[in-house]
Formats: structure tokens, C-alpha cells, sequence
């Protein structure tokens, strides 16, 4: 411990910080290291817990746990372990029974009266999707391919045209006529649009 003799703890690195508190076990130079780093210890809680109090509490409950977890592991970036240590607490304060939240289990709520798959909406729409694909096959070969790629692919006019080789303008139109003609053909079958 000859370096505090020479040096202040303050202007000591937190290396020699380090390497003094394991020698002499001195919490007074562990609070020194400590408090260099609070300020990163309470924002990684305040960025998980979102509670300033609840934040202080764990700035106190960490300093606690360092002498012990600094005796046990050998640390070479005190910052860049005490970030991790910080993270690591808030994530298992988080995942503890007292933070988990439970609700009662309901048969009623697993079971339904109705019964859903069977119901006339969910019906109507099956039937409505039948009758797309039918006037999707009689859709022109590029008018087809073209509303496929821009409405269910969601690719936009330059994509198509990449893809399909199709001048630009060939695409717009393609898919401005192609959709007017489904238009037509899902009326014709008497579908809700």
C-alpha cells in the first residue's frame, strides 16, 4: 500500500483502486472507485427499472455486492464490468416472482361458446378469398404477375420493373389495368370490397 502514501486515492487509477482494495479490503477506496462510476450505475437502472427511487435503491444495493463479487473475479475494466454487473442486477430484479405478474387461470376463458371456426363471417371471408383467385386467373400473364409482386410482395414500380424485365410504364399499367379488371370480375361475383 506504499502508493497511498504517495499518491492521493482521487488521483489513483482505478486499476491501482483496484489492486489496493484487494490488498487491504479498505471500503473507503472501493467508495472512491465507486463513485466515479454512480452516475453510469443509476442511468443503466433508470434505463430498465424507469423508477428514479427504485433507482437508488439499487446504486446502494450494488455498491453492497462489490466487496464481495470484487474479491471473487478479477476485473480489468472496472467501468466495462460494472456496466455489465449493473445490467445484469436490473434484468434478474426484473425476472424475480415479485416483479412477475400472474393473473388466475379461467376455464371460461380457454373455452368459448362459439364456436369461432364455424362462424358465418369468418365464412363469408373464406368464400370472398375463393372467388379472388378465380378472377386472378383471368388476369392477363403480366397483369397477374404484376399485381402479385406490387400487392402481395408490396414491391413498388422499379422493383417490378427489375424483376420482371417489364418497361416501367408497361408495369403501371399492368397493374392499374389488372386491378380494375379484379374490380369488375369480384363484382360480377357479387363480393364485398
Amino acid at each position: 500500500m506504499t502508493f497511498l502514501k504517495n499518491i492521493s486515492p482521487q488521483d489513483s487509477s482505478d486499476k491501482e483502486l483496484l489492486i489496493a482494495y484487494k490488498e487491504t479490503g479498505d471500503m473507503n477506496l472501493l467508495s472512491i472507485l465507486y463513485q466515479r462510476y454512480m452516475d453510469l450505475v443509476f442511468g443503466v437502472c433508470l434505463k430498465y427499472f424507469k423508477d428514479p427511487e427504485r433507482c437508488k435503491d439499487a446504486v446502494m444495493d450494488i455498491f453492497n455486492e462489490l466487496h464481495t463479487k470484487l474479491r471473487v473475479h478479477e476485473v480489468d475494466n472496472f467501468k466495462g464490468w460494472l456496466h455489465v454487473l449493473t445490467r445484469n442486477y436490473c434484468l434478474m430484479q426484473l425476472r424475480s416472482p415479485r416483479n412477475l405478474k400472474t393473473t388466475e387461470f379461467s376455464a371460461t376463458f380457454m373455452y368459448s361458446e362459439q364456436n369461432t371456426h364455424l362462424n358465418g363471417e369468418a365464412l363469408e371471408k373464406e368464400e370472398n378469398f375463393k372467388k379472388l383467385e378465380q378472377c386472378m386467373d383471368t388476369l392477363a400473364d403480366e397483369q397477374k404477375r404484376t399485381v402479385m409482386l406490387f400487392y402481395l410482395d408490396q414491391k413498388c414500380y422499379n422493383e417490378i420493373a427489375e424483376i420482371t424485365g417489364y418497361d416501367w410504364n408497361k408495369v403501371r399499367s399492368y397493374i392499374q389495368n389488372g386491378k380494375r379488371n379484379l374490380k369488375i370480375c369480384m363484382e360480377e361475383k357479387q363480393v364485398n370490397i
